[in-house]
């Protein structure tokens, strides 16, 4: 029976794993809007493609952006298999690596 149920838990945990991806994205972009307001002190982080914005404040925004969206990312995901571990007795993905496409 442990075999069946780690064998059916990771389509199980795909909706799950959505939702908590959605909610993180989320959580994510409020995180950065308040981090930019901290650094810059404006609202909007620059855009790639506004001529009136240099590089360094360009890829800044990117970089900020990109470790913010990493680690809450991380952040879900990890709460997320833990919580199904915790109440399946099973880890939500069985390949090394994780389930991440």
């Amino acid at each position: 029976m442990a075999k069946n149920k780690k064998m059916k838990l990771p389509l199980v945990y795909q909706p799950v794993g959505f939702v908590l991806s959605w909610a993180g994205g989320a959580l994510a972009g409020m995180a950065f809007r308040k981090a930019w307001m901290a650094i810059r002190h404006e609202e909007d982080a620059p855009d790639a493609l506004d001529p009136d914005r240099g590089w360094g404040e360009i890829l800044l925004a990117a970089a900020v952006q990109g470790a913010i969206f990493a680690a809450v990312r991380s952040a879900v995901d990890r709460t997320g298999a833990k919580a199904i571990a915790r109440s399946t007795g099973v880890w939500p993905v069985t390949e090394k690596g994780g389930g991440r496409d």
